[in-house]
């Protein structure tokens, strides 16, 4: 049977040697092959080989090339990409709080930072990214999940700046990917 080359891509190679002696120093004798293989992955910032694993077939499937830094969970990506038809646009409400968040961060990367807007602009602009005609539970949504931040009287929100998560640059890739085809 051929095996699957996974690949491993290290952003920096001083932590990752740093990480794996430490693993190392901490595992009793000689570790077997599969441990090994758990010991590499989580020194590259992923949880264990099976994510690694997975992160690579699912990066091969959307046709993302492996970026440095902080691992994307791309099958998150994956799963929150059904939720957005051709035009970007959200269709339906997923059900599963995680893919609601990454969702809600394409809305927050649409708003212009630093700009001011009433509740019926910011209301109207998200009427324009998603077709299932509820605003008001994405804007509340944002609200909670502090990407929006409102005055005590409603009367003003902006978008609250903050490190989006690691998937928001891959899933915004295959929108606009999406929205070319």
């Amino acid at each position: 049977m051929p095996r699957t080359a996974i690949p491993l891509e290290v952003a920096d190679l001083s932590p990752f040697a740093k990480t794996l002696r430490q693993s190392l120093s901490q595992h009793d004798g000689l570790p077997t092959h599969v441990e090994l293989l758990n010991l590499l992955a989580r020194a590259a910032g992923f949880q264990n080989y099976q994510h690694l694993r997975a992160d690579a077939e699912t990066a091969d499937r959307l046709k993302i090339a492996a970026e440095p830094g902080p691992h994307a969970r791309l099958e998150q990506v994956e799963k929150a990409l059904r939720y957005f038809d051709a035009e970007g646009a959200l269709t339906s409400w997923p059900s599963r709080l995680n893919l609601q968040t990454l969702c809600q961060w394409v809305f927050w990367s649409r708003i212009p930072r630093g700009a001011v807007f009433t509740e019926r602009q910011i209301s109207e602009h998200i009427r324009d990214w998603h077709v299932f005609g509820d605003h008001a539970l994405i804007r509340r949504a944002m609200v909670d999940a502090k990407m929006l931040e409102r005055t005590v009287d409603g009367r003003e929100y902006r978008r609250i700046e903050r490190a989006p998560p690691a998937e928001l640059g891959p899933l915004l890739e295959q929108l606009a990917a999406k929205a070319k085809a």
